[in-house]
């Protein structure tokens, strides 16, 4: 059956295996022509479900993982990268292939979109024209929030309820601002206006139960805040217009703002701080210009650990399930980093196939090996971290760079960028659990 397979000279003996039970086959090793490609894997595998499995009755597709890297090239290739001998027995797992996500809807925007962050579903999006938007997964816009007077650069949504939700943005003019929102009046009120940074804030993130946020930028300084709405000093808004409406907006946030400072105030980046992650509740890590990455301990203060790269880093993600960061550099490289590995090289992968800078990373929150990344040759792609070679999909749309992306709730992957635009794709293989109000 598989002598007639593959374009390699000689056989290699193979063991399938896999961790999705519905699909596995005999555990014994077959014989198969060492230069077998994935496409002849893919058929031999079906034809043995098809002998050993009579709940399964259409072909599957399927993605094979050697050496804890996907394969897609012929096997005998990777074998010799790997110095493998052909005559071990070569583990072969297997996985069913990622569904090819679905493109939705585009939400216009007036300018560039520099942020975006879903929650349940409801989109929070921030632009360069100082504002930020409301809009549902479905692509109606619910609002649009003045208040800024520079460029929104992050948002974070805080908490969310059927009735009421909270969020913080960043923005240019060395602000940060905590809005509350009553959905069932569609009004939104900005509750506090953060103040303590000396330049541009960058980024800004929300630690696990809610309690705290922090916030870097261009001054080099690591902030943490809380985010409690109880504070007792007024501070006039930022005028938003002449118009009679901007007037009355304007009056709300003058009467409901007020003045908040940092809880504390870490220092030790030498340049601009891109990106700021929760790692725990207490603990967090930043990403900079400076070409470093740093954990610091977010209840006592100080670094804890501290990475050199090679060029500035833009981005990065923190994944819970796996315990590690993918960065977004200048090099148009992606890297995945151990940040608390004590062994062997801190890089412990990198992929390539962007062609200008990554701008923007982002984990999957429920699959530990799925990532999106957004960078300025107008590309949102798709990665597995076991197929460092290439990506699984390009979400095509975008027609300038990409700024941000985002992929908090599982269903929906989103992307924003100089194109004016916010795309969404929705994600076919999500998890059905955990859902309530992701479709509202």
């Amino acid at each position: 059956m598989a002598s007639e397979q593959g374009s390699g000279q000689g056989q290699v003996q193979i063991r399938f295996s896999t961790k999705q039970e519905q699909y596995a086959v005999p555990d014994i090793p077959f014989a198969v022509p060492s230069g077998i490609t994935p496409a002849e894997l893919n058929t031999l595998l079906n034809q043995l479900l098809s002998e050993n499995r009579t709940d399964i009755s259409t072909p599957v597709d399927f993605d094979f993982i050697v050496c804890k890297e996907f394969l897609i090239q012929p096997l005998n290739e990777l074998l010799e990268e790997r110095n493998i001998s052909s005559e071990e027995v070569v583990d072969v797992e297997y996985v069913e292939q990622h569904p090819t996500p679905e493109p939705m809807d585009c939400l216009m925007h007036d300018d560039w979109v520099s942020a975006v962050q879903v929650r349940n579903g409801w989109i929070l999006t921030g632009c360069y024209d100082n504002t930020l938007h409301l809009w549902t997964k479905s692509g109606t816009h619910h609002l649009t929030i003045p208040g800024h007077s520079g460029p929104v650069k992050a948002v974070a949504w805080v908490s969310l309820t059927p009735t009421v939700g909270s969020f913080v943005s960043v923005s240019h003019d060395q602000t940060a601002m905590l809005w509350k929102w009553n959905i069932e009046e569609n009004s939104v009120d900005c509750i506090h206006v953060c103040r303590g940074h000396e330049r541009s804030l960058e980024c800004v993130s929300v630690n696990h139960n809610s309690t705290l946020m922090a916030t870097g930028g261009w001054d080099t300084l690591l902030k943490i805040w809380t985010t409690s709405m109880r504070e007792t000093v007024a501070v006039p808004a930022q005028s938003t217009g002449d118009s009679d409406e901007s007037d009355a907006k304007r009056a709300k946030l003058e009467l409901k703002s007020h003045i908040k400072t940092p809880i504390m105030t870490l220092k030790g980046h030498k340049e601009a701080i891109s990106s700021v992650v929760w790692t725990d509740t207490q603990e967090l890590a930043t990403a900079s210009w400076d070409h470093t990455l740093r954990l610091w301990d977010g209840e006592l203060g100080g670094i804890k650990t501290e990475i050199a790269g090679n060029k500035p880093f833009f981005d990065m993600s923190y994944s819970a399930l796996n315990g590690t960061v993918v960065t977004a550099s200048a090099d148009r490289h992606i890297r995945l980093y151990d940040l608390r590995s004590t062994e062997g090289s801190l890089v412990k992968s990198m992929f390539t196939s962007h062609t200008k800078w990554v701008q923007s990373v982002k984990w999957s929150t429920t699959d530990e090996h799925l990532f999106l990344s957004g960078a300025h040759d107008s590309q949102v792609l798709l990665w597995d971290s076991r197929s460092p070679k290439a990506p699984l999909y390009n979400l095509e749309g975008h027609d300038d760079k990409v700024m941000c992306c985002d992929w908090s709730n599982p269903k929906y992957m989103v992307s924003g960028g100089a194109d004016k635009t916010v795309r969404i794709f929705k994600s076919r293989n999500a998890p059905n659990k955990n859902e309530e109000g992701m479709d509202d």
